[in-house]
């Protein structure tokens, strides 16, 4: 059930500290930490503690957590000292846009060139 923790979840057991993950940021409704498989010299996931499979059930179902995450992002970014670099904040939706643990997170990338199209 959304909103709920769910037993074969990656992202829920990091939350419960069931799997270990080098978390920078923790809030009431966030957890930061920083992804396995960089794709950028700086490249943080930051997720709701309640499990939603994605933004827009995220949105949809708890809109302030959703500001949240996205609030969370933009401190990621600054204590990384990205921000006034630049940086880009990426939610993943379905499989074939790249998503590959279906629970809503945001992807805080940055600290070098961005390019666009992301492709």
């Amino acid at each position: 059930m959304a909103g709920e923790p769910q037993p074969d979840c990656l992202f829920c057991k990091i939350v419960s500290g069931e799997i270990p993950a080098t978390i920078i940021r923790e809030t009431d409704t966030t957890v930061a930490f920083r992804d396995i498989n960089p794709q950028a010299p700086t490249h943080v996931l930051v997720i709701p503690r309640l499990h939603h499979p994605d933004a827009a059930s995220l949105a949809a179902a708890e809109p302030q957590v959703l500001a949240d995450v996205v609030r969370e992002a933009g401190q990621v970014a600054a204590d990384e000292k990205i921000a006034d670099t630049g940086y880009r904040v990426v939610f993943n939706t379905g499989a074939g846009a790249g998503q590959t643990v279906f629970h809503a997170h945001a992807h805080v990338l940055g600290g070098r060139g961005l390019q666009w199209p992301p492709g």
